[in-house]
């Protein structure tokens, strides 16, 4: 019985040795079939992308400082990169990935083969804005993220960081169940993490209709302004939730008195 068992376990270690070998090799091959990322006649994206491939490997770091030094001839080799995401490769930077520092990003999964003649379009909703595009939205956001309502330049609460304005592209769901891609204002920390994020314009219609009367016209008001008015009793909240415990439990007793 023992001899037996050791036998099954070499066995086993060879199927694994041979399995890790074959992956091994096919991996190679796969390398192998690719063209090379310093083959000067292809696009500087599909070049960046190869590099990625073959010299940096998935779930691993680099910098900018890596990227530049294997693309000296590149003058605008960070925005290649960068246009990769479009084509669905994964790059994390220091703001999806808190372990990495700032000059740092890692090569997290790749997308389409760009390297390949006709994959290398990105897709319409993620075609690059123009400049007058991105001043047209920021202008009718009024220059706020549509998430958290922060201005351009504006401090954050714990008054360090400033908000930086971008222009995203927003799933929206309509009515009919299509998806429509539209371009909202986010700013660059509400933007982390939400390319996948989605508005569903057909529930929002529905919720507005069941409002009362009174109620859509409370609302309407709100949407012409493009801010909510509080009234005194959100006032009175927001004065009572910044009172001490002492305090609160004062406002408290007297209106449990109150209701006596």
């Amino acid at each position: 019985m023992a001899k037996a068992s050791v036998l099954l376990c070499e066995l086993r270690m060879h199927a694994c040795c041979a399995f890790a070998e074959s992956v091994r090799f096919n991996n190679r091959s796969e390398q192998m079939a690719l063209p090379s990322w310093r083959n000067a006649n292809l696009g500087s994206m599909a070049r960046a992308a190869l590099w990625l491939v073959q010299e940096v490997g998935e779930d691993k770091i680099f910098t900018k400082a890596d990227l530049r030094e294997a693309f000296p001839d590149v003058a605008q080799i960070d925005r290649r990169m960068r246009d990769l995401r479009d084509h669905d490769w994964k790059i994390s930077t220091s703001r999806e990935d808190p372990t990495l520092r700032q000059q740092e990003q890692r090569f997290v999964a790749q997308g389409a083969e760009v390297w390949i003649p006709g994959k290398s379009k990105a897709p319409k909703h993620k075609a690059s804005l123009t400049a007058a595009q991105r001043a047209k939205v920021l202008d009718e956001d009024g220059y706020l993220c549509r998430t958290c309502g922060i201005a351009a330049g504006e401090a954050y609460e714990e008054g360090i960081e400033q908000a930086v304005l971008n222009v995203a592209r927003r799933q929206v769901m309509q009515p009919d169940g299509s998806v429509a891609y539209q371009l909202v204002t986010e700013c660059k920390r509400c933007g982390v993490g939400s390319s996948g994020r989605q508005a569903d314009l057909g529930r929002v219609l529905e919720q507005a209709a069941a409002l009362s009367p009174m109620e859509q016209r409370v609302l309407g008001a709100w949407i012409a302004a493009d801010r909510r008015s509080l009234s005194p009793l959100d006032r009175l909240w927001g004065q009572y939730r910044t009172l001490p415990e002492l305090s609160r439990k004062a406002v408290a007793d007297a209106l449990d008195g109150a209701n006596d």
